[in-house]
């Protein structure tokens, strides 16, 4: 009903960048909330940032000011920029969406994406 894929991960050195997007496809009235999210080996999965309809954001604290999130509504597409990149920013990315898909629809459902490897080597 609701699809997000990734792109743009791969491998970088400490000190690069990379740039993910998110794209949300399918039966979709509305979206409210975006976010990125990772895993690396072992781990849980943790918030890397978010970001709402209105365009407030909110980082984790390990990624503030390296890290940028933005959304373009008229693509359903939720981006991350990645600067100054370290080895345990490693990990799987993966991105969500507050979805409705109908306008009748009481609460928006969260969709995930399938991940998307991300790896820095010092």
């Amino acid at each position: 009903q609701v699809q997000l894929v990734e792109s743009g991960g791969g491998l970088a050195q400490a000190g690069g960048f990379l740039r993910l997007s998110c794209a949300a496809s399918g039966t979709i009235f509305s979206i409210n909330a975006m976010g990125w999210y990772r895993q690396a080996p072992g781990k849980q999965r943790d918030l890397v940032a978010t970001i709402i309809i209105g365009g407030s954001t909110n980082y984790a604290d390990s990624v503030k000011g390296r890290f940028t999130i933005s959304r373009d509504n008229s693509k359903n597409t939720v981006y991350l920029q990645m600067n100054s990149l370290k080895p345990e920013d490693t990990a799987v990315y993966y991105c969500n969406a507050g979805v409705k898909t109908l306008p009748s629809a009481s609460s928006y459902y969260t969709y995930w994406g399938q991940g998307t490897q991300v790896t820095v080597s010092s």
